[in-house]
């Protein structure tokens, strides 16, 4: 059985697309609609940068189609601020906006900064509180988290490990959980190069072993600028669904 496949994009709500991929008259409400008729998830991007009214929450669950998937990158007054500490009722505090997108609530993405080195003790302490019934991912930038001994402690809470792609740094291809979470920075440029067919090509057979025995595998672009990551999403979807 192959696994169940989300790809998309970083983020929807990009200004500089209208005219790439927007139509020029398409109004901004309505901009979700027209990225889910090519693509069945996205992930939240700004949720990193403020909590998102239950308001929009709402509206986004309700106008996007019943399979439709929302990934959500956690706030980095988790990540950035508290760093993992002491962080129990922050977390709770943006889970009960995050479930208000019910059932179409995927993955939620701690990305961790680049400054912080590897600390099992906090992450192990940080993920005993994680509500089990939810898909948490780590996107490690510190390489000192890339171990064996982080993996397998990962793999006690099935909590994912992000695979990510970006110039001079690329994560091994590891899944510690029963889904697999993949993000593309740009090979070239961080969030403003474009990845040829034959780089997706290659991505997509690495990607089908990856996911062997999982049950769902969530890729997203994040090289949005000039559009790139509506581009590379689509080639890659075409890619893995031919093959």
């Amino acid at each position: 059985m192959k696994p169940k496949y989300y790809i998309g994009c970083s983020g929807w709500h990009y200004e500089h697309w209208r005219g790439l991929y927007y139509p020029d008259k398409l109004a901004k409400p309505k901009w979700l609609q027209f990225y889910a008729k090519k693509f069945n998830s996205v992930e939240l991007n700004n949720s990193f940068y403020h909590l998102p009214s239950e308001k929009a929450f709402v509206t986004w669950r309700e106008s996007s189609p019943q399979d439709f998937v929302f990934a959500v990158k956690v706030s980095r007054f988790i990540t950035h601020m508290k760093r993992l500490r002491d962080s129990n009722s922050a977390v709770e505090s943006f889970l009960l906006r995050a479930r208000l997108l019910q059932e179409k609530l995927g993955p939620l993405l701690y990305q961790l900064p680049p400054q912080m080195k590897r600390n099992d003790q906090v992450l192990e302490s940080f993920l005993a509180l994680l509500a089990p019934q939810y898909q948490h991912v780590f996107e490690f930038r510190h390489e000192s988290w890339l171990n064996d001994k982080v993996f397998h402690l990962l793999q006690q809470y099935n909590a994912g490990l992000c695979v990510f792609d970006m110039p001079d740094f690329t994560c091994p291809l590891v899944a510690t959980s029963d889904f697999a979470y993949i993000r593309f920075h740009g090979s070239q440029g961080l969030y403003s190069s474009c990845y040829s067919n034959e780089e997706l090509s290659q991505w997509a057979e690495k990607i089908a072993q990856l996911g062997k025995g999982l049950k769902a595998v969530y890729i997203y672009f994040n090289n949005d600028a000039e559009a790139f990551a509506v581009k590379n999403a689509s080639t890659l979807t075409r890619i893995i669904n031919t093959a």
